[in-house]
């Protein structure tokens, strides 16, 4: 085929003859070699005239043409370029007896793309695909077809739009909206097209270009005998262009010397600051005052600028107030639109757990299942133990940096070099040094000392009150039917607290815990929770011993393992085959240490 559709191409141009042997010779070949010649001429055709040219109407008058074509091509693989789409529907848009074929196409689009199950269960790469294949099936309509078939299109395009907005994962939602867009601007008029917000990137503009019918003129490329002629007529503009940039800077020159500013001083900048015309707090008592009751913007970013600061210099005066400061920077709205608002509040709820860990884990804890309150503050609360939990696993930044001051100082007034009683220890050292033999040298840097793990004796309190509440009837709504984004979030934020408490002693037991409760939704239709499932099991086999692991869960890991055995063949999101492979891994390593896994 690679040499006989570029010679047919050419043959076919311009003598119908050679049109009819073409189609002839098409639909002479056999039933079981139809597929590989109708597909190979699709992808090596150059554009949808050609197509025509060399295939004729063999998409009505074979079966398994008609199949490979509006079927095969188009929802079970998704491989092809846009310039192979855009030839194939050209093709079938090309005449009215092929284009009702083309608005049947588009129902079969529209309805695996409204699809909810079709959604779960494709890769991201192939819901690409059907968004390019419906786009450019739009533009190749006539508005009589857009007309005539309005009211299907408009119901696939509701039902599809529903379920994408509904999705979890922000590429998917993308798409949807960009597709939605395009359809709107074929069915509506202007001023009742959709329009989304949403960051545009390049892939995103490349399927929003594909609403643009390509001409023809661009498929076909120029003859070899004009290709000459047109390099020697580039070549001279550009001598003559190559002139005109010594003219310019002339010019420019000369009106440089004219406009010369060189002898005016600029203004020293550098050291102005910004002045504030309300002034902060300087206790945290009156910040909480502020930020309840002030209504002045100023007021309150400038407060909310040093809350975080002012809270860890003041450990013992944010621990009166913690808990009821902890409720007004959750109920805190940005009314104001002040910038970086979102950081700010975060960072002042991180120090106020941090500071009084129990009473603030316990109320953030209990106010997470608690009603009245918006899935961004829930989410917000999922941010601030995740972040509590990480700082505290970490060691404490200001008592080090104590530690290390003074002992800085002391090795800096013992390397004076202008201290007369040093020199005679520094004569001493010089003769051991070089009538010492040495074998080895240690580590030039001292050991870091080992201080303890802050969380470990707080963990329960951030992940036990988490994981025990969310099927109690006091929850206001069902996590595992009506949120799938807050069900996965919550099965993240439990996994990272599993994941910082490594060596604790209790991580055994939340371990086990986060098993049973993962072990019930790793089969979840929603690719974010099952990928959250993924991550708590990782993070299981990352922070509890293996040891351990195997002695008290031997059953729950086999299970496990057959489990990740199918996610990383059969699942159809390629995160979570991933994130299965190495979890995988994982046990590979405990079966390579004990040997539990038989085969």
């Amino acid at each position: 085929l690679q040499v006989l559709v570029p010679r047919l191409t050419v043959l076919t141009q311009s003598d119908c003859i050679w049109q009819r042997i073409s189609w002839r010779l098409v639909e002479n070949v056999p039933e079981r070699w139809m597929e590989n010649v109708v597909s190979g001429m699709v992808r090596l055709a150059a554009g949808p005239e050609v197509l025509s040219r060399l295939l004729g109407s063999i998409v009505l008058k074979n079966k398994k043409a008609e199949f490979v074509l509006t079927h095969k091509f188009l929802l079970l693989q998704y491989q092809h370029k846009n310039s192979v789409l855009q030839s194939l529907l050209g093709y079938l848009a090309g005449e009215k007896t092929r284009g009702c074929l083309l608005v049947e196409v588009l129902k079969k689009l529209l309805e695996t793309w409204g699809n909810s199950s079709a959604l779960r269960h494709t890769p991201i790469q192939q819901q690409l695909y059907i968004s390019k294949a419906i786009v450019i099936c739009l533009a190749q309509l006539t508005n009589s077809q857009i007309q005539e078939h309005k009211a299907v299109l408009l119901s696939g395009m509701m039902a599809g739009m529903e379920c994408h907005l509904d999705s979890n994962i922000a590429r998917v939602r993308q798409l949807g909206m960009v597709v939605a867009e395009c359809l709107s601007a074929r069915l509506n008029s202007e001023d009742h097209r959709l329009k989304f917000q949403y960051v545009e990137d390049d892939e995103l503009r490349e399927l929003r270009s594909l609403s643009t019918p390509r001409p023809l003129s661009s498929w076909e490329a120029p003859p070899q005998q004009h290709r000459d002629g047109d390099s020697q007529m580039e070549s001279r503009p550009n001598r003559v262009e190559s002139k005109q940039p010594v003219q310019r800077t002339q010019d420019t020159e000369s009106e440089s010397e004219l406009d010369s500013d060189d002898e005016l001083i600029p203004y020293d900048l550098s050291i102005d600051t910004e002045l504030q015309r309300s002034q902060a707090p300087a206790y945290v008592s009156d910040c909480v005052e502020v930020l309840r009751a002030s209504a002045h913007p100023e007021q309150i970013e400038t407060t909310l600028k040093i809350v975080e600061d002012l809270i860890r210099k003041n450990p013992t005066a944010s621990r009166e107030v913690s808990v009821q400061f902890a409720q007004v920077l959750l109920h805190l709205e940005d009314k104001f639109n002040i910038s970086g608002f979102i950081g700010l509040r975060q960072r002042g709820l991180v120090a106020i757990t941090v500071t009084d860990i129990i009473p603030v884990t316990q109320y953030l804890t209990a106010e997470f299942y608690a009603v009245n309150y918006s899935l961004a503050q829930r989410l917000d609360i999922l941010d601030v133990l995740a972040l509590a939990a990480q700082e505290l696993s970490q060691p404490d930044s200001s008592r080090r940096a104590a530690n290390e001051t003074p002992s800085i100082q002391l090795l800096r007034e013992a390397s004076d070099p202008h201290n007369p009683s040093q020199q005679w220890k520094k004569i001493i050292e010089e003769r051991i040094e070089n009538k010492t033999r040495r074998f080895a040298k240690g580590t030039s840097r001292p050991e870091a000392k080992a201080v303890p793990n802050r969380l470990g004796p707080v963990a329960g309190h951030f992940f036990f009150p988490l994981i025990g509440n969310y099927d109690r009837p006091q929850s206001p709504f069902d996590f595992l039917a009506e949120q799938p984004l807050m069900m996965g979030r919550l099965i993240h934020t439990l996994a990272i607290l599993m994941y910082f408490s490594v060596n604790v002693p209790i991580a055994i037991h939340m371990g086990k815990a986060l098993l049973d409760f993962t072990w019930a939704v790793r089969y979840h239709k929603d690719t974010y929770v099952r990928q959250g499932t993924l991550f708590a099991v990782s993070s299981i086999l990352l922070s509890v011993p293996s040891h351990i692991l195997l002695t008290e869960v031997p059953d729950e890991l086999l299970e496990m393992r057959s489990w990740l055995a199918d996610v990383a063949e059969n699942d159809p999101d390629e995160g979570c085959r991933k994130s299965a492979l190495q979890s995988l891994l994982l046990l590979e390593n405990f079966k390579k240490k004990l040997g539990l896994f038989a085969e």
